[in-house]
C-alpha cells in the first residue's frame, strides 16, 4: 500500500513572491521566459509537493505495466490521433507566420517590367521600362521586433499545446485500456456467479419438486440470478465504450480495435515514482503555455505603444526606361531614393484606445498565468490525495472480500450440516458477490488514480516524449 505524507500548501506568501516577480517582468519590453520559469520553479519547490515520491525516472511510465498491447496502442495513438495531427499542423503554420514576421526586417519589393503603346489623334507613342523597387521599414523604435516577439510567443504557445495533447492522448489510452481489462474481469466474475446460481437453482428446483425445499428459497435465488444477469448488458456496453474511446484516440473505428484479455495488468505491481516531483509540475505545458500567452500579450502591448511613434521608411527604385520603343532599345537609366516619415497624429485617439485595450489584455493574460500555476499545484495535490484514498479503499475492499468469502464458506459448510437455513447461505452468497465486485472496482480505481498522478505530474515525461517524437 502506498503511504504518502499529506502537506498543506501555503499559498499566501509564495503567491506574493510570484506576483512581484511577474509584475517586474511585465514592465519589460519582452518577457524573459527562462527567468519566469525559474521563478515558478522556486515557487513550486517551496510548496514541496510529493518529495517522498522522488525515486525513479517517470519517462515512458506506462511501459512499467509490461503490456505489449498497451505499448502498441500508445504508439499508434501518438502517430494517428487526428487532434494531435491538427495541432502539429497549426504549430507549423505558427512557425511559418513567425518567419513571415521576421522577414519584415528586410526590404520589401520586387521587379516590374512593362511596355505600353498609346495614341492621341494621329500621334502614336511607345514606351517600355524595367524597374527594381523596394520599401524598407526601419525598425528604429522596435515595433517590428515587438511583433516578432509576439509571433515567437504564439508559436511557443502552440508547441506547448501539442505537448498538452500528447499528455491527454497517452493518459486517455492507458485509462481506456485499464478500464477495458477491468470490465473484462468484472464480466468474467459475473459469469462465474451466474453459473453458480444456475447450478443452485437446478438443485433447489429438484428439492422443491420433491417437497424438501420451499419456493421461497427458489425465488430468492432466482432474484439473485436476475440481478447478476442484469449487470451483463451494462458491462458489455462499458467494454464497447472503452474500445470506441481507444479507436478514436488511435484514429480508427471501434471494429478495427482488437484486444486480448489481459486482466493480470490489474494486479501488476505498478507504483508512482518521480525523478523530481517539483520539476514535473514546473515544466507542465499548461503553465508554459500560459506564460507564452502572457509574453505574446505583453509584446503586442509594446507594439501598440510603438504605434504612437513615427514610422520611418526608405523607398526607392532603379531601372531603365525606353521611350519610343517596346523592345528596350535606346534606354535611359533612372533611379530614385525617397526617405519617408509618417506620423499618424490625427489617429492618436484610436491608437491610444488600441494601446489601452492591449494593456488590459496583457493584465488578463498575467492573471490567467497566475491562475494556471495555482490550479496546477492544486491538481497535483488532489491527484496525490486521490492516490492515497484509492489505495486505502483498495486495501479495505480486499479485506472485505476476504472476510465475506470466509463467511460464505463457513455458511456453506454449516448449511450442508443442517445448522442454518438456506436463506442464510443465500445472504452470505450475496454479500460475497457484492464484496467481490467492489474489490474489482477498487482495483480499477486505484490503478486509474496512479495514471491520474502521472498525468498531473507530467512536465518531465512529456518533454521526453515530445523530443522522442520530433
Amino acid at each position: 500500500m502506498i503511504k504518502l505524507v499529506q502537506k498543506n500548501l501555503k499559498t499566501s506568501l509564495t503567491t506574493s513572491a510570484i506576483l512581484i516577480a511577474a509584475m517586474l517582468s511585465g514592465c519589460a519590453a519582452k518577457i524573459d521566459a527562462a527567468s519566469e520559469q525559474n521563478v515558478v520553479s522556486e515557487f513550486i519547490a517551496s510548496a514541496n509537493i510529493a518529495s517522498e515520491l522522488n525515486n525513479i525516472d517517470e519517462t515512458n511510465w506506462w511501459q512499467k505495466l509490461e503490456s505489449a498491447q498497451l505499448n502498441q496502442l500508445v504508439t499508434d495513438a501518438l502517430a494517428n490521433n487526428h487532434n494531435l495531427q491538427t495541432s502539429q499542423l497549426v504549430l507549423k503554420s505558427a512557425l511559418a507566420r513567425l518567419g513571415e514576421q521576421q522577414a519584415q526586417y528586410l526590404p520589401q519589393g520586387g521587379v516590374e517590367i512593362g511596355a505600353q503603346r498609346s495614341g492621341l489623334g494621329d500621334t502614336n507613342s511607345r514606351q517600355s521600362s524595367a524597374n527594381l523597387a523596394l520599401n524598407w521599414q526601419l525598425d528604429l523604435f522596435g515595433r517590428i521586433t515587438a511583433l516578432v516577439d509576439a509571433a515567437n510567443a504564439s508559436a511557443m504557445s502552440q508547441a506547448e499545446q501539442v505537448r498538452l495533447l500528447q499528455i491527454e492522448v497517452v493518459s486517455s489510452v492507458v485509462k481506456g485500456f485499464v478500464s477495458y481489462q477491468g470490465n473484462v474481469q468484472k464480466q468474467h466474475i459475473v459469469t462465474l456467479q451466474i453459473d453458480a446460481l444456475e447450478q443452485s437453482i437446478a438443485v433447489l428446483q429438484a428439492q422443491v419438486d420433491e417437497g424438501v425445499a420451499n419456493e421461497l428459497d427458489l425465488n430468492r435465488t432466482m432474484a439473485q440470478l436476475k440481478q447478476q444477469q442484469a449487470l451483463m448488458p451494462a458491462i458489455e456496453y462499458a467494454k464497447y465504450r472503452d474500445l470506441s474511446t481507444l479507436a478514436v484516440l488511435s484514429g480508427r473505428l471501434a471494429q478495427n480495435v482488437k484486444l486480448t484479455n489481459e486482466q493480470a495488468i490489474l494486479e501488476h505491481k505498478f507504483t508512482v515514482s518521480l525523478n523530481d516531483a517539483n520539476e514535473s509540475i514546473a515544466l507542465r505545458p499548461d503553465i508554459s503555455q500560459a506564460l507564452y500567452a502572457f509574453s505574446q500579450a505583453n509584446s503586442l502591448s509594446v507594439a501598440a505603444s510603438k504605434a504612437l511613434l513615427p514610422d520611418i521608411s526608405l523607398s526607392g527604385f532603379a531601372g531603365v526606361l525606353s521611350i519610343g520603343s517596346n523592345s528596350f532599345s535606346d534606354t535611359q537609366q533612372q533611379w530614385q531614393v525617397a526617405p519617408q516619415i509618417q506620423w499618424s497624429i490625427l489617429s492618436y485617439p484610436a491608437l491610444l484606445a488600441q494601446r489601452d485595450a492591449q494593456q488590459f489584455l496583457t493584465q488578463a493574460a498575467y492573471s490567467d498565468y497566475q491562475q494556471v500555476i495555482l490550479q496546477a499545484l492544486s491538481e497535483s495535490e488532489l491527484s496525490l490525495q486521490l492516490l492515497v484514498n484509492q489505495a486505502q479503499q483498495k486495501s479495505f475492499a480486499e479485506q472485505r472480500y476476504q472476510f465475506a468469502n470466509n463467511a460464505f464458506l463457513q455458511a456453506q459448510a454449516m448449511y450442508e450440516e443442517g445448522q442454518i437455513p438456506y436463506l442464510e447461505l443465500l445472504d452470505a452468497r450475496r454479500d460475497v458477490l457484492i464484496a467481490q465486485e467492489n474489490a474489482v472496482d477498487s482495483t480499477i480505481s486505484s490503478l486509474l488514480a496512479k495514471v491520474n498522478a502521472y498525468q498531473s505530474f507530467n512536465g518531465r515525461w512529456s518533454y521526453a516524449l515530445n523530443n522522442t517524437n520530433q
